[in-house]
């Protein structure tokens, strides 16, 4: 059975894949579990009545399991793994936060006008982490498989690396070697060059947050 999912259309280019990385999350878990699917495009600056009807908050994504609409990533990957046990993506507890504090501290940097407010060094120390982290443990967070928690990331490691790298010509220091291992790791794999979407429409997404 094919299940239908909703999900971000690129700003700009309504008939293209969108930049939500938690809509990406949910194909990429999709795709590693061998699971058919069809992804239904949602134009968020435009909300199509249909749309606004199986998602009163107007929120994406949302998957359809057994004639109902779900929201939220976090309960979509929960009930997915419930229902496709095969291959396990179950992220050992001790590990489920591992780089949990990344994505904020990274929108929390790219949003401020004002160098000297610390919120590089934030990002810098989950970063940090991140890699001490990953000395022990890889190629994945929970070593040799991928798992749920990996998943998470890898979308929104590739928006901080795109968004930054446009935004404020940063990047993460090459110290952090064992983060970009990582980071390769993921980029590489099948299941994201399948749901991944350009850059351009990345940068696109971020701008009107960027300039708020």
């Amino acid at each position: 059975m094919t299940l239908e999912i909703c999900v971000k259309a690129a700003t700009g280019a309504p008939d293209v894949l969108g930049d939500c990385p938690f809509c990406q999350r949910v194909t990429l878990t999709l795709e590693e579990k061998n699971i058919p699917y069809k992804t239904l495009l949602v134009n968020l600056s435009d909300k199509p009545k249909w749309f606004l009807e199986i998602s009163p908050e107007g929120k994406v994504p949302v998957v359809k399991f057994d004639d109902k609409w779900v929201p939220d990533s976090d309960v979509i990957v929960q009930i997915l793994e419930e229902k496709y046990p095969e291959p396990s993506h179950v992220t050992p507890p001790e590990f489920a936060s591992v780089g949990s504090k990344i994505f904020g501290a990274f929108i929390r940097f790219l949003k401020s006008k004002d160098p000297s407010d610390g919120t590089e060094q934030a990002l810098l120390d989950e970063l940090k982490a991140l890699d001490e982290h990953l000395k022990t443990h890889s190629p994945f967070i929970a070593g040799e498989k991928i798992t749920a928690v990996d998943l998470s990331l890898a979308p929104k490691l590739y928006h901080l690396e795109t968004a930054l790298g446009h935004f404020k010509k940063w990047t993460i220091p090459d110290s952090l070697a064992h983060v970009h291992n990582y980071m390769k790791t993921l980029f590489s794999r099948e299941s994201f060059v399948k749901t991944n979407v350009d850059k351009q429409y990345v940068i696109a997404g971020w701008e009107p947050k960027v300039n708020a």
